[in-house]
């Protein structure tokens, strides 16, 4: 029988090589038992390393699984629900969604000055974001408050009554029929919550197209600005140094949008834990939605919308043909019915690529 591990055997067979000796054979026993102890060392070293991995591993999807708990239920705590929409009944009717719209959204979205109940207050943006059906446009449309319109049971008047006199609902009615295209959703949210998010973003970069300053305001220059939420706020709400007054106002509250909007979807805010958890908590501590409008959609349409880049933010003035004065000698602006015509056709079949957007805003 041949024993390779002491080098030779212990039968009668030729011998194959020289007969080893008992201190080699000690030498042989101790070199295979220290490297028994290093591979077992090895393992152990091994299992450890693995186990710390494991760990590691457990504390941050844990850690991870807790923020993530904590965004939803600080976003479920602060958006509140309301009755937005107009109510369905028998006397009112709604526009019918168009097939050509396929999977389009058009969410209203109000600015109020109100610190009250959503219903109070007056309607200072109001703005329609439409959203292509690929995900890959936004639209805003901006109405100007001054905007000369059939506000249902209260006859011809500023657009922005409409809100003083019923909330939300009767302006969606009052724009719904102006444009006969149904709104997704609604959103109100206070002017202080627009403030807060832009502090809560580190500033945003927004581009004027007029300068505006003097004693107790803030400068303003042609051109691109970084503004905090107190200087973002005051940027939006001027409108008499500006040259078209209401309407110029409206321009610079679709450029602030549009450079919140970018500045809340980029990397330096998207990764970074501490400034996304104040954006959200801004974002949502002043917001009303309709009740239809749940946290699930809000996210998908987010996340929907993740590679919206600048040149895919558009911006439009609801169109108007002039100023004029209402017969109770208030300042206001004239609807181009013909113009509004086209852009109810654009809003009803997802093809508002095609019509003339005018000047855009960097």
């Amino acid at each position: 029988m041949h024993l390779p591990e002491f080098g030779g055997c212990i039968c009668r067979c030729p011998r194959r090589g020289p007969k080893p000796s008992v201190a080699g054979m000690i030498d042989d026993l101790i070199t295979s038992r220290s490297t028994g102890r290093a591979t077992r060392k090895r393992r152990r070293v091994r299992r450890v390393i693995v186990s710390l991995v494991s760990l590691l591993l457990l504390l941050t999807v844990g850690a991870g699984a807790a923020y993530v708990g904590f965004l939803n239920h600080m976003i479920t705590t602060n958006i509140r629900h309301a009755a937005l929409l107009p109510a369905r009944s028998a006397g009112a009717s709604a526009p019918v969604r168009q097939s050509a719209a396929k999977d389009a959204q058009n969410i209203l979205v109000i600015g109020s000055d109100s610190r009250g109940p959503v219903a109070n207050g007056r309607s200072d943006v109001i703005v329609l974001v439409h959203i292509s059906s690929d995900r890959k446009k936004v639209y805003l449309v901006h109405f100007p408050r001054d905007l000369y319109v059939e506000v249902p049971g209260h006859g011809k008047d500023k657009i922005n009554a409409a809100f003083a006199y019923g909330g939300a609902p009767l302006l969606v009615s009052t724009l719904q029929n102006l444009v006969d295209v149904p709104f997704d959703h609604v959103a109100v949210i206070g002017f202080q919550g627009f403030q807060e998010m832009t502090d809560a973003v580190g500033g945003v970069n927004v581009f004027a197209e007029e300068a505006s300053g003097g004693p107790g305001y803030n400068t303003i220059n042609v051109g691109l600005n970084h503004l905090n939420g107190k200087t973002a706020l005051e940027f939006v709400r001027e409108r008499m140094q500006l040259s078209q007054g209401d309407i110029s106002r409206g321009r610079r509250q679709e450029a602030f949008i549009k450079a919140l909007m970018l500045q809340s979807l980029s990397k330096q805010t998207l990764i970074n834990p501490l400034r996304f958890a104040r954006l959200v908590d801004a974002s949502t501590r002043y917001l009303t939605v309709d009740n239809a409008f749940s946290v699930a959609d809000m996210r998908a349409q987010a996340l929907a919308m993740r590679n919206v880049r600048s040149s895919d933010i558009k911006l439009i003035t609801a169109p108007f043909s002039g100023f004029g004065k209402s017969p109770a000698g208030a300042s206001i602006d004239i609807v181009d019915q013909t113009r509004m015509a086209q852009l109810s056709i654009a809003l009803s079949s997802d093809t508002m690529s095609q019509i003339s957007l005018g000047p855009q805003i960097p």
